[in-house]
C-alpha cells in the first residue's frame, strides 16, 4: 500500500474517531450541553437588539435584563394559554363524555355490519384498551414527571446562560481570537456576524412554518365544518413550540368541542386525522424546506440534522441541531479545509 493510501486511510479513521467521540460526548453531556446551547440561541438572538439599546446609551447590564425579561414573558404566555386550555377541556370532559357514550352505539354498529365485529368483541377491546391506556397513562405521568424537574432546573440555567454570554461577549470573541491564531482572525468575524443573522432567518423561518400549519389546520377544519376554525387552527400550530404537550393539550380543545357540538363522532376522529396529517407535512416537508430555505441548507441536511439531534438529544436535538447545520455550513463556506462538507451543506439545484 503507497503512501499516499496511507494518508487517506489516516485521515478517514481520524474523522471517524472525532464524530464517533464528538456523539458520545453530546449524548452522555446532555444535561449540560442543552441548556448552555439553548442560552446561547437566546443570546445569539438577542445580540442585535441590546446593541441597538446600548449604542443608544442604555447601559448593558439593563438592556441585558430587559431582553431576556421579554424572553421569560413569551414562555410564561404560552405555558399560560397552555393552561388556559387544559381548564376550558376538563371542564368539558363530562359533556364530551356523555356525548361519546350516546354516539358508541351507532358506531359499533357499523363496525358490525361494515367489518363484522361482533359488540362484545368491540366491548372487550376497549376495556382491554381502557386497562392499557390507564397503565400507560400513570407511566407516562411519573416519567413526565421526573422530565418535568430536569426541565425547569434547565429553564432556569437558559436566561442565566443567555445572560452571562452576552454580558462577556467580548471575552468570549478575544479567547477565539487567541485560539484560532491571525490566520483566521478576519473569517472569524465574518463568521460571528453571519451566524448573528443566520439565527435570526432561522427565527422567522419557524415563524413561517406556524404560519403554513396554522393555515393547514385551519382549512381542515373549516372543510369539516367545525366553528372558530381559524381561531383553533393557528392556536394549535403556534402551541407546537411546547413540544408534544403544546400539540397534544391544544387539539383536545377542537375535538372536544366537536364532540358536544357535532351529531357524529366522525367529525372529531376527522380533525384527529387532520392535525395528524399536516404535523407529518411539517416534520418531513414544511419545516425541512421552509427553515433550511432560509438558512441556505440543503433539505437532505436538515433531515440527517434533525434525526441525529432527535437520537442524541430527543425534542431539544430537533429544535438544536438545525442552527447547528447552518453554523457549520456558515464555517464551510470560509474555511477551504471544509468546502467538502460545504458541498453537502449548501442548497443548490440539482445537476442535469
Amino acid at each position: 500500500m503507497d503512501s499516499v493510501k496511507v494518508d487517506k486511510l489516516t485521515k478517514v479513521l481520524k474523522y471517524t474517531e472525532l464524530i464517533f467521540f464528538t456523539a458520545v460526548i453530546l449524548y452522555f453531556g446532555k444535561p449540560l450541553f442543552i441548556p448552555a446551547f439553548f442560552g446561547l440561541f437566546i443570546a445569539i438572538i438577542s445580540y442585535p437588539v441590546c446593541k441597538w439599546l446600548e449604542v443608544r446609551g442604555w447601559p448593558r447590564s439593563v438592556s441585558i435584563g430587559l431582553v431576556i425579561a421579554i424572553f421569560i414573558s413569551v414562555f410564561f404566555t404560552l405555558i399560560w394559554l397552555l393552561l388556559m386550555q387544559a381548564d376550558v377541556f376538563i371542564q368539558e370532559i363530562p359533556l364530551a363524555v356523555a356525548k361519546l357514550k350516546n354516539n358508541l352505539p351507532a358506531l359499533q354498529e357499523w363496525m358490525y355490519r361494515k367489518f363484522g365485529l361482533q359488540v362484545s368483541v368491540q366491548d372487550q377491546w376497549l376495556n382491554e384498551l381502557s386497562t392499557k391506556t390507564q397503565s400507560e397513562l400513570m407511566s407516562m405521568l411519573r416519567s413526565s414527571l421526573s422530565a418535568t424537574i430536569s426541565t425547569v432546573f434547565g429553564l432556569i440555567l437558559m436566561p442565566i446562560y443567555a445572560a452571562l454570554l452576552l454580558y462577556h461577549r467580548e471575552t468570549l470573541v478575544e479567547y477565539l481570537e487567541f485560539v484560532l491564531g491571525k490566520r483566521y482572525n478576519i473569517e472569524l468575524h465574518t463568521i460571528l456576524q453571519q451566524i448573528t443573522y443566520t439565527y435570526f432567518h432561522f427565527v422567522r423561518g419557524t415563524f413561517f412554518v406556524y404560519i403554513i400549519v396554522g393555515t393547514l389546520n385551519s382549512a381542515g377544519l373549516y372543510l369539516l365544518g367545525i366553528e372558530n376554525a381559524i381561531l383553533y387552527g393557528m392556536l394549535v400550530a403556534f402551541m407546537t413550540i411546547i413540544p408534544y404537550v403544546g400539540i397534544i393539550i391544544s387539539s383536545l380543545l377542537p375535538i372536544s368541542i366537536a364532540l358536544i357540538t357535532k351529531d357524529s363522532i366522525w367529525y372529531s376522529v376527522g380533525i384527529v386525522l387532520v392535525f395528524s396529517f399536516v404535523q407529518y407535512l411539517e416534520a418531513n416537508v414544511i419545516f425541512p424546506r421552509v427553515v433550511g430555505a432560509q438558512l441556505k441548507v440543503s433539505t437532505l441536511a436538515m433531515m440527517v440534522a434533525i434525526i441525529l439531534g432527535t437520537i442524541l438529544w430527543g425534542v431539544a436535538g430537533m429544535i438544536l441541531f438545525i442552527p447547528f447545520v447552518a453554523i457549520m455550513k456558515i464555517i464551510s463556506d470560509h474555511i477551504d479545509d471544509w468546502k467538502p462538507l460545504n458541498i453537502l451543506l449548501s442548497r443548490s439545484e440539482p445537476q442535469k
